[in-house]
């Protein structure tokens, strides 16, 4: 089924940060919405490549061995296997994330924050 998707207006849909939503699925991957707020947890993902670009505010990616800032409009792809963690300590802020379907969102390790039947939106 064809629908068209307002992005920022999607996000008025997502009640709590660290929530992901399903936005569309395309070609066996998911479109997911998230708004992040403070630390997340160390994490990496076996075998799944992660986008994230941040709609929103802003948030620093941060890996074991350096920070990166991410802005609005910035992209940045963590490969596979990599230990990262978003970290939104100035607020608030909207990303969108492209992921293999069914990819967990905390990764390798389980959390009061794992989500594994993700709503859509």
């Amino acid at each position: 089924m064809m629908r068209k998707i307002n992005i920022p207006s999607s996000f008025d849909k997502i009640p709590e940060p660290w929530s992901p939503h399903v936005a569309a699925k395309v070609n066996g991957q998911e479109v997911r919405l998230a708004k992040i707020d403070g630390a997340f947890e160390w994490h990496s993902h076996d075998g799944v490549d992660e986008a994230f670009f941040v709609i929103k505010g802003g948030f620093n990616m941060r890996f074991r061995d350096k920070d990166v800032a991410m802005g609005e409009g910035d992209m940045i792809v963590v490969p596979a296997g990599v230990e990262h963690m978003p970290d939104a300590q100035n607020g608030e802020c909207w990303i969108m994330m492209i992921e293999n379907a069914g990819t967990v969102n905390t990764g390798d390790i389980v959390s009061e924050r794992t989500k594994t039947d993700l709503p859509e939106l």
